[in-house]
């Protein structure tokens, strides 16, 4: 139900969707707990911060830290991400981490490796210095998948760590994590992914001096989204061409 409503391109139209599920009587009191940290994230994207924070706070009140249940570690965890997210949005990574380990705590109580990966991916990105560390937990947590839901992560997590490899001038590791992102977006992800991806490995294959390679992946994805600018930047880096936006 969560994917069916949220349009991350639109967060706007997303909000009044999860405002109405949280409110419908029809659902179970969880369910509008779960539609409520949705809202919250939703309104965060639109640079509410205060607002989404009462929201989960409100979900939080209402989960006793005593009941040991799944559904209540469901939204303690729920609750522990986007707080992290919040936080990590704003700037904030000391304050994230905390709360992303915390989230990763309680998914594993309730049983959501969904929800794991999804702490995973945030601490991967947030956490300096551990990056990889958290990354190879998500990668163990996969292993042991087999909904196709959950092994999207993988796009995220080969993405980000081979992000953080290229940068930290590893860019021959990092081709390796960016060709299983596009493997991954291949099997599992969005058309959004697997164009992302493939992006990256033409940008990691420029790095490498791979320039050859580099320039037809990328003709090749102008040929699809002619208007994207990022794809507009590295042909003019590939070709020496009047650079259109920052490399």
């Amino acid at each position: 139900m969560i994917d069916r409503l949220w349009d991350f391109g639109n967060p706007a139209a997303s909000e009044e969707r999860f405002r109405e599920a949280a409110d419908d009587d029809g659902n179970s009191a969880h369910l509008r707990a779960v539609m409520a940290t949705q809202l919250a994230r939703a309104v965060g994207i639109q640079g509410r911060p205060d607002e989404a924070l009462a929201a989960l706070e409100s979900v939080a009140a209402g989960v006793p830290a005593a009941d040991g249940g799944k559904d209540a570690a469901e939204l303690r965890a729920r609750v522990a991400i986007e707080r992290g997210r919040l936080a990590a949005s704003a700037g904030r990574p000391a304050d994230a981490v905390p709360e992303l380990t915390r989230g990763v705590r309680e998914a594993a109580l309730a049983g959501s490796s969904f929800l794991v990966l999804d702490a995973l991916h945030m601490l991967a990105l947030n956490d300096a210095g551990h990056e990889e560390e958290w990354a190879a937990e998500g990668f163990d947590v996969l292993d042991g998948v087999r909904d196709a839901r959950v092994l999207r992560w993988g796009v995220a997590l080969h993405n980000n760590l081979g992000w953080t490899m290229h940068d930290g001038d590893r860019a021959a590791g990092a081709l390796t994590h960016f060709e299983q992102a596009v493997d991954a977006a291949d099997r599992y992800g969005t058309a959004e992914q697997r164009h992302v991806a493939r992006w990256s490995v033409a940008r990691c294959l420029r790095t490498l001096g791979r320039t050859d390679e580099a320039l037809a992946l990328q003709r090749e994805l102008a040929e699809a989204r002619p208007d994207d600018p990022y794809v507009q930047a590295e042909l003019a880096a590939l070709t020496e061409a009047e650079p259109t936006i920052e490399p």
